[in-house]
């Protein structure tokens, strides 16, 4: 019953401008309007790239974000999410010495050497620690190549279609490729674990290894940390076949953008420009804004209505312009009997931006509607009340 006279409700909102929850014009609605973004940056020298806003994975720009190309260190983005989802990862254990035998960047282990996952992390996301992608390999997966093999499980369980790792360090390999979209949707997901997010966005932090354990100091190879307001991360990479390769993302008070550049030289410069970029093309709005002013009827309670209102965050990020398009479709019943109580689910609005849905959310009473208390009458006070008529 609830549907029916839900979807009945939709069209009452529909038909009448009154009550529909729209921003846009009556030339927006007829003509189809859309925000649309502006030209993008000119001169971004990549091999490919993107821009992408994180809360919604919605592409601002970018180029050849399909292409499979090298991404060298920007590997250990997954390496680390995945050592950072083990249990106990402050406790010691002596490193394998075969596994930090690797070429390249190194943390600084040495056989014999004591250190922890979340060690082995700091050294993967600061210092692009090859030996402690190996170490933490072995630690993990019980040999690399069945670490390796958990990588590629979970780049398919992210829907890494252009994805495929060979290595835990991003060493070049023939078959150790990614895309700039990949690489963004793995960023995505990495951040969301809060530790992988606190250790990549520290540009200077101590930790302890060593045979036994002491204190050292390790720096951060992503210079925007430093140099552009609101980075909080990622990776850097560089080999002779990948070139440099860099993952970054900047948040300005709820919107966080992703960039990858995978083969550009001035990477540096390019993801400050298309975060400038981004941050002018996007903006927060609260969905409840949009929403009409539910006045539901209440049958027997001290109040004859009460107002709907959703719960949760209704925030979410659309392009500058783009407010004008969002329209809410509301379902409730026609009334209800009191009692009310305000945890007591009464409806449901979605939330459209032209037929995109960006979300539903279940409505609740603003407040309680206690029932009405009504007086008991014995037979004399009928007959009393009828003869006084």
């Amino acid at each position: 019953m609830k549907r029916l006279i839900g979807w009945t409700f939709v069209i009452l909102l529909l038909a009448f401008p009154c009550l529909q929850v729209s921003a846009a014009t009556a030339d927006d609605a007829n003509t189809g309007n859309q925000a649309q973004l502006p030209d993008p940056p000119a001169g971004i020298d990549a091999g490919a790239y993107i821009l992408m806003e994180m809360e919604t994975g919605r592409v601002l720009s970018g180029r050849n974000i399909h292409q499979r190309l090298a991404m060298a260190s920007t590997t250990k983005i997954m390496t680390a999410l995945l050592t950072l989802e083990q249990p106990d990862l402050d406790d010691y254990f002596t490193v394998d010495p075969k596994a930090i035998l690797v070429e390249g960047s190194s943390m600084g282990l040495l056989p014999g050497d004591q250190v922890t996952l979340r060690g082995l992390a700091v050294g993967m996301l600061l210092h692009s620690g090859n030996d402690s992608a190996g170490a933490a390999a072995v630690k993990v997966g019980g040999s690399t190549d069945h670490f390796v093999s958990m990588m590629n499980e979970r780049a398919a369980e992210m829907g890494l279609a252009d994805t495929h790792f060979a290595t835990p360090s991003g060493l070049d390999a023939d078959d150790h490729y990614s895309s700039a979209y990949d690489m963004a949707v793995l960023a995505k997901n990495a951040l969301a674990n809060e530790d992988f997010l606190q250790i990549c966005s520290t540009a200077k932090t101590q930790i302890s290894f060593g045979n036994p354990p002491y204190a050292r100091w390790l720096t951060n190879h992503n210079r925007l940390l430093e140099e552009y307001e609101g980075c909080i991360g990622v990776k850097t990479g560089f080999t002779k076949k990948a070139g440099r390769c860099l993952v970054s993302a900047a948040r300005r008070g709820s919107i966080t953008l992703i960039c990858v550049t995978l083969s550009a030289a001035d990477d540096w410069n390019v993801h400050k420009k298309l975060f400038d970029y981004g941050f002018s093309c996007v903006q927060q709005v609260d969905l409840a804004a949009y929403l009409p002013e539910i006045s539901l009827p209440v049958v027997g309670g001290v109040s004859s209505s009460v107002r709907a209102l959703p719960t949760g965050d209704t925030k979410t990020v659309v392009l500058s312009g783009e407010e004008r398009q969002i329209t809410a479709k509301v379902y409730v019943e026609p009334f209800y009997y009191a009692p009310l109580l305000q945890e007591q689910k009464v409806g449901e609005v979605s939330f459209y931006l032209g037929e995109q849905k960006l979300g539903s959310w279940d409505l609740y009473p603003q407040h309680p509607v206690e029932a009405q208390e009504i007086e008991e009458k014995g037979f004399w006070d009928w007959v009393k009340g009828w003869f006084g008529r």
